[in-house]
């Protein structure tokens, strides 16, 4: 039943080697850093790692809790909600999020404003609508690894980031790594 966790977490380990562009690009040249990073994630990682979402979903599994109208609507809102704050952070960062490069510069508007990962917040807010939406146990356990994935590999793009990005330090300490915070004159 657990077999779909063969290629998820060979496609999160892909996604996570991904993130290394600045030790890839003095390893091999910028050119050959883009490369060997798109390849990882958009070749390998994601690929993978989408087909193991896909089989948790589609195994016949037991249910992890009784599927319920009023959490199937919620599961929508929240995926609905993920993916937009998903796009609207690809949108933000423009052409880098899929092709990184040690000549980036440091995105501080829209939701990079607000939030230092907002790409992976979407998606952790995405994650508990599917297992709202099919509350089977595979579905559960493919988020859980999902979301567990998400926390590491934004440290790992961090690592990154603070070698290609001196100023990125900075930014660290001034806005959150997922959550925003709410305070009053936060929004802008």
């Amino acid at each position: 039943m657990f077999l779909f966790l063969i290629p998820l977490t060979a496609g999160l380990a892909f996604v996570g080697a991904s993130a290394f562009t600045t030790g890839y690009s003095r390893w091999l040249g910028e050119r050959g850093g883009q490369l060997i990073t798109a390849v990882l994630r958009n070749i390998l990682g994601i690929p993978l790692g989408l087909m193991g979402g896909f089989w948790a979903w589609a195994i016949p599994a037991p249910w992890a809790f009784p599927p319920h109208p009023v959490f199937t609507v919620l599961g929508w809102a929240l995926t609905f909600g993920g993916v937009i704050l998903f796009m609207i952070g690809h949108r933000d960062i423009g052409k880098p999020s899929g092709l990184p490069s040690v000549r980036d510069n440091l995105v501080r508007h829209g939701l990079y404003a607000y939030v230092r990962h907002p790409i992976y917040a979407g998606s952790s807010v995405m994650l508990p609508g599917l297992v709202l939406i099919r509350p089977s146990i595979t579905v559960l356990v493919a988020s859980a690894v999902a979301f567990a994935w998400l926390l590491v590999q934004a440290r790992l793009e961090e690592i990154d980031l603070l070698q290609r990005l001196p100023e990125y330090r900075e930014y660290m300490r001034e806005v959150p790594r997922f959550i925003p915070r709410l305070r009053r004159g936060n929004w802008k």
